[in-house]
């Protein structure tokens, strides 16, 4: 299993635009045969940062979702076109 989250902080302006890449963004994912889990959240603390838990069933899986043309056009296209910051934190599994 490979787990992450990815952390992007957007400007308040742009709330409504990525709310709606996130929904396109997450139903896509989802859909795909190596996800296990896609769940983006807006931090309650800090409603400027999105944080996305991503959960694959393998590194395969994981690259394969980063080529797909949703992950191209929402994310690359969209997502990353506005963010301020990002950071990635990889995680391992306890049991």
């Amino acid at each position: 299993m490979v787990s992450f989250i990815v952390r992007m902080r957007f400007a308040p302006e742009d709330h409504p635009q990525v709310r709606e890449i996130l929904r396109e963004l997450a139903t896509a994912s989802r859909q795909e045969p190596g996800c296990v889990s896609y769940v983006p959240h807006f931090l309650e603390s800090d409603a400027d940062t999105v944080l996305i838990y991503e959960q694959y069933r393998d590194q395969a899986a994981a690259q394969a979702h980063r080529e797909t043309e949703h992950f191209k056009r929402h994310a690359v296209g969209g997502l990353y076109q506005l963010m301020r910051e990002r950071s990635i934190e990889n995680l391992t599994d306890v049991l």
